[in-house]
This record gives structure tokens, sequence and C-alpha cells, in this order.
């Protein structure tokens, strides 16, 4: 009778033991997983895999509010609702954006992905008058040939189907006219981002032309551009785009005369590049 009280008893202690020991290991193992989780996801935010390249995604013939890998940027970080970047891109931005911040420089985008159908909306209301130009030209009156229309259009617009906006990397930051960079809150903005925006994988596509930037457009403090993947799409294009591909808006002929792929899509700092 007494062996089997102490048999008895001997089992439940041993139960009781054995109880908290597997739920603390149990514990353990699930933080683990979760650990590992955290960390695979942000591993995917940080370094996504840049999807196989077309040339309707070089030219911007799809939707960014449908794309898989973009993401709305938050009000937070820009100046309307509705605009967006490649996920890479954002991420990115975002980490840039916190570190600025504490140096009492605050971004604000106010452009970034633009596909082919948006593009031809600006491009088209310049060609027509409809706006003019930030010189106050109208390019619909006051130049004759077509051609001379589209470089001067060039000198800070891009052909439908060739803009780096097109791509989700591409963001323009606080103002449109470099004369705000070069004096109080925009200084101090615009070296700052000389100074770090490397770190973060952006660049200055459109410095001031000269000798190592002969052609495309003309210097835009404003525009940074994502290097990491901006760089693998501009070497897409430079093999696969071809002028004769650049077409369907007002004046898309003269694309052909101007080499807009050579002198434009290519016609950058060579720092975006290497």
């Amino acid at each position: 009778m007494l062996s089997r009280i102490f048999y008895s008893i001997l089992c439940i202690l041993l139960i009781c033991s054995c109880g908290p020991s597997t739920d603390k290991k149990e514990t353990k193992v699930a933080a683990a997983i979760k650990n590992t989780a955290e960390t695979t996801i942000v591993k995917t935010i940080e370094e996504p895999k840049m999807k196989k390249l077309d040339i309707d995604y070089c030219m911007g013939k799809f939707a960014p509010e449908t794309h898989e890998d973009f993401v709305a940027i938050p009000v937070k970080y820009a100046d309307r609702k509705g605009m967006y970047m490649r996920a890479d891109a954002y991420y990115a931005f975002e980490k840039m954006y916190s570190e600025a911040i504490k140096d009492g420089v605050k971004f604000q985008i106010r452009s970034a992905a633009r596909n082919f159908t948006y593009q031809k909306g600006i491009w088209e209301r310049k060609w027509t008058g409809k706006t003019k130009l930030s010189d106050g030209t109208d390019v619909s009156t006051d130049i004759a040939l077509p051609v001379d229309k589209a470089l001067k259009i060039l000198e800070y617009s891009s052909m439908p189907g060739t803009s780096r906006h097109h791509w989700g990397t591409d963001i323009d930051l606080n103002a449109f006219n470099n004369e705000y960079f070069e004096k109080g809150e925009g200084k101090k903005m615009y070296d700052w981002l000389v100074a770090n925006a490397s770190t973060y994988g952006f660049c200055q596509p459109y410095t001031a032309k000269g000798p190592n930037r002969p052609n495309g457009y003309n210097e835009e403090k404003w525009h940074w551009s994502y290097q990491p993947v901006s760089q693998e799409i501009t070497n897409y294009a430079e093999q696969n785009m071809r002028n004769e591909m650049i077409s369907d808006f007002l004046g898309a002929e003269t694309a052909v005369d101007i080499d807009v792929v050579t002198k434009y899509v290519l016609g950058i700092n060579s720092g975006c590049r290497h």
C-alpha cells in the first residue's frame, strides 16, 4: 500500500517538474522562430531582388498602384496622397529621412513614380502650350520647328517612355528650382544630401553640365535616384531601348533626330552609373 502511495507521489512530482521546463523550452523555440521570421522580413525589405526587366517596365507602361514591387508613399513624407515608389527605394528613403531629421533636415517628396500616361500628360500640355515652361516660353507659339520645340521641353522634362520616374527609383524633393537649394534651408538640405545620400543608395543623376556630362537635362538639385536599382535599369535601357520605340505622343517623331536614348536616358552623372 505504501509503495503504491509512494509511486503515485513520485509520478506527480515528475509531471510537475517536467511541465514548466517543457513550457520554457517551447517558449524559447517560439521566440527563436519569431526572431528568425522578423529577421527574414527585414532582410526581404532591405535587400529585395530586382525581378526580370522588360521594355514595358523600362518605358513606364504599367500602373505603379497595382504593381507588386511598388508601395504607396505615406503623406508624412510627401506633399500629397497617391504617390508611389518601388518598395526597395522607399525603405531606403525612409532610413535616410530618419537620419536627416536628426540633423534638422526634413525632406518632402514632391514627385515620385510617373508612368507613361502621366508623363504623356506633362509633355503634351507643354507641347500644346497649355502649360508654359518655367521661363515663360509657350512652345506651341514661340518655337517653330518640332525638333527645337522638343529640345526646349527636354531642358527639364522627359519624353514619355524615357523618364527615370517611370522606374519608381527616382524622387523630386522639396522644390523644383535650383535657386531654392542655393541658400537657407534649401542649401542645408542639398549639402546634407551631397554628403550623406550615397550612404543610403541615392545619387543625383542630373548634375551641372560640363565636360563630364555634356548631354541631357539641365541640372536638377531636387532629383535623387536610388542607384542600386536605377543603375541596373539604366544598363538595361542602354542595351535594349531604341529611339524608334519612343512613340504615341505629340512630337515623338523628333526622338530619332535628337537621339534621346543616348543624350537623355544615358546622359546622366557618371556617379549614378558606377
